[in-house]
Order: structure tokens, then C-alpha cells, then sequence
């Protein structure tokens, strides 16, 4: 299996090569990673060192570049920053070429535009999974490990849940891209509600949840993503009259509060280019994300050691032989060895789990979401063996 990761030297790009070149994986005979930040990958070749992995410098406005790489290649990552604006121009390369396609995640705003093109995709023969990461990704197959435990559905509820154990730090360093982050507080999002996708306000929905030790009382909110834009749809889960399908966030306190302040600020409107006193016009998330690039670099003293745990949980209600019942399924990460260098070791090392699943098998051409494509017991084996944490439960519902 030939891999080409666009973008790849990012941090969560250089996670899932580090997972694809590790004992945990198998058939994985070289690791093409192109980016267009040479020192990035002088860095990447200098922490993995191994005969499988290669490195390109790439600009992504260089088509034939880009054509070149990829007619080498039997499967390609797309690591490139969701808002960065290539997201459909590497999409529509793949298909060009012919190689099956996957990413870490559209904001849902791609995902789907990506997904109105699967019949062209399916006619081309071309298969493609979007968001492949820990969430979207993971969360996609556990709502689908809740649905097929459901015979009727009327609601799953997707959550996830960060918790940072050990000082506060005094500095602010983002749990994924901040353009990422930003879009979630920032911008309205599309929730599933009484059997039709409906825009909430950012920030709404505010829900409490008792959670286990260390999340505790946990208040999480809508957020934009892509699993209310495929999971109601997905054959097997629509038919059982679903009705509503929604994903909340928790961040811990002090970093939620940090993100709602940039909002206030204005940094929401992080790709509407300002005009400075000097007449130069330049973009806020390009300005935020040097200072905080720098500030962590300088300050990199003083960020404390803390502990990372993270919880993904979807909770279904519905029947089972006429009962209501509730499913749940929660895939818990706690600190280990193996994450010791990760920024997020379940968004890459899902990404990793799951082409190697995509490419072990007998493709299907079109374009899908990962609850339409992956077998959640084969996944979940292999979330095990990298130490996460995985449970299901069905209760019936007390109706007294």
C-alpha cells in the first residue's frame, strides 16, 4: 500500500503517519508525505526514522505537481487545513486521477458538497470516506455501533468531552487548527431536529452531564460538524424513523472561555481580510495564529505538564422488541506511553485505523460518510489495541 499524505507535516498528518509506520500497522509499504513547509518535513524524517517514508515539497497551486504525486499513490490523505481552500480542488484531483480519496473532516459545510458528487464518484468507480478522523470519524461509527443495537430510533446524541488534569496553563494552546476551533463558537450549526436539519446559533444548546472522573459536571453546546449532516441519512439508521441527531462539545473552563473571548473580539470572521493603518489588508487567522504559534514557542517553559483525557459518547433512544430502551457507546482515552508525542493521537491514529481497513478490503466506488462504510466491532478491535477505552450499554428505560 503506497500512501500520499497532502499536508502531512501538520500535527495531525505527522500523527497518523507515525501510527501508519508503527508495529500497530501492517501492509503499509511506503509513506509519500507532501507538504509546503520544507523545515516541517526536515522535522518529520528527523523524529520517524524509516526506509518507508519519503518526503516531497509541494505547493498545492502546482496541478501537475500535485497529478504527479498522486498517479503514485494508491490512497490519498487529504491533511490540509479544512479552511485553507483546497478541500474540493484535492477532492476533485483524486477522482481525476482516480485514487481513492479520505480526510479528516469537512466542517460540514464540505462534506456536503462532497457528498452531492457521489454519483459521479460511483460511475468513475472512485471510492471516497470523509472524516476520518476521532470526531468526525469515530463518533460517525459509534452512533452507528448505537444504531444497530436500536430496531426504531427517535433520537442519537453524539458528545464529546475534553479534560485537562494538572495546572492551569498560562498559556493558550489549541486543542486542533484554531480556524477549527473558531468555526465551532463562531458559527451557526446544523442540528437534526424533528426529522429535518435545522440552524441553531453557535453556541446554543447548552446541555449538563454528570460524567465519570475526570470530566465530572461537564456543560457542552451545539457546535458546526458533519455527523448531523450524514448520520440521519445513512441506509440502516434512516429507515428506523430517526428524528433527531445532534453533537455537542465540552471544552475544559478556561479554554472555553479564551475561545467564546476571541469570538467576542471579532477573530469569528477569521477569513474576511482586515485593512490595516499602513493599507496592507491581511487575514485574523493568519495574524492569531503566528501569535499564538510564538507565544507557545516562547513560552514553552510554562506550559505544564497536564494530564489529557477525552471522551466520545453517543446515547440512542428507541425500542427494542416493542421496549424503550437507551444505547450507549463511549470510546474513553486516558494518558499512555503510546500518545506521548501526539497533539491528538485519536484523530490520528483513526485516520490510520481506518485506511488501512479501506485499502485491506474490496473498495466501494462513491462517496461516503465513515457510519456507512466501517464495521464498528473490526474498528473498535483495533481503537483496543491502541489502549482506548471502549463500552456499550443497552438499558431499558424505566417508563413509570
Amino acid at each position: 500500500m503506497k500512501i500520499l499524505i497532502l499536508g502531512g507535516a501538520g500535527l495531525m498528518g505527522a500523527g497518523t503517519v507515525r501510527d501508519l509506520l508503527s508495529e500497530l500497522s501492517g501492509g503499509v509499504e511506503r509513506v509519500v508525505v507532501a507538504d509546503g513547509f520544507v523545515d516541517r518535513l526536515e522535522a518529520l524524517a528527523a523524529r520517524i526514522d524509516d526506509p518507508r517514508l519519503y518526503t516531497a515539497g509541494l505547493d498545492l497551486d502546482d496541478a501537475s505537481g500535485l497529478s504527479l504525486l498522486l498517479h503514485e499513490a494508491d490512497v490519498c490523505i487529504n491533511a490540509v487545513a479544512t479552511f485553507a481552500g483546497y478541500q474540493m480542488d484535492i477532492f476533485e484531483a483524486c477522482l481525476a486521477a482516480r485514487v481513492p480519496y479520505v480526510d479528516y473532516g469537512g466542517m460540514g459545510v464540505f462534506t456536503v458538497r462532497q457528498k452531492a458528487e457521489h454519483e459521479r464518484w460511483l460511475k468513475a468507480g472512485v471510492t471516497a470516506v470523509l472524516g476520518l478522523g476521532a470526531d468526525p470519524g469515530m463518533s460517525n461509527i459509534i452512533c452507528r455501533a448505537v444504531a444497530d443495537r436500536l430496531e426504531t430510533i427517535e433520537a442519537i446524541n453524539l458528545y464529546w468531552a475534553a479534560a485537562a488534569v494538572g495546572p492551569e496553563s498560562p498559556v493558550l494552546v489549541p486543542p486542533y487548527a484554531a480556524s477549527t476551533v473558531l468555526s465551532e463558537f463562531a458559527n451557526p450549526s446544523q442540528q437534526f431536529l424533528n426529522g429535518r436539519l435545522t440552524e441553531v446559533p453557535p453556541q446554543s444548546g447548552q446541555e449538563v452531564l454528570d460524567l465519570p472522573p475526570p470530566w465530572g459536571r461537564a456543560t457542552f453546546m451545539h457546535t458546526q460538524h458533519s455527523e448531523p449532516l450524514t448520520v440521519p441519512f445513512a441506509k440502516g439508521i434512516a429507515e428506523k424513523g430517526i428524528r433527531e441527531m445532534t453533537w455537542k462539545l465540552h471544552l475544559p473552563e478556561a479554554e472555553h472561555a479564551a475561545w467564546v473571548g476571541l469570538v467576542k473580539a471579532g477573530f469569528g470572521d477569521f477569513g474576511e481580510p482586515v485593512r490595516l493603518r499602513d493599507g496592507r489588508e491581511v487575514k485574523p487567522i493568519d495574524v492569531l495564529q503566528a501569535v499564538i504559534d510564538r507565544n507557545m514557542a516562547k513560552n514553552a517553559d510554562r506550559i505544564p505538564a497536564q494530564e489529557s483525557h477525552e471522551l466520545h459518547m453517543a446515547v440512542g433512544r428507541g425500542t427494542v422488541g416493542g421496549r424503550p430502551v437507551e444505547a450507549r457507546c463511549r470510546v474513553m482515552s486516558h494518558p499512555h506511553r503510546l500518545y506521548e508525542g501526539y497533539l491528538d493521537a485519536g484523530t490520528s491514529m483513526c485516520m490510520s485505523i481506518g485506511v488501512q481497513q479501506l485499502m485491506s478490503g474490496k473498495l466501494r466506488p462513491g462517496v461516503w460518510a465513515p457510519e456507512e462504510y466501517f464495521d464498528p466491532a473490526a474498528f473498535f478491535a483495533e481503537l483496543r489495541r491502541r489502549h482506548f477505552e471502549v463500552e456499550q450499554e443497552l438499558a431499558v428505560i424505566d417508563e413509570a
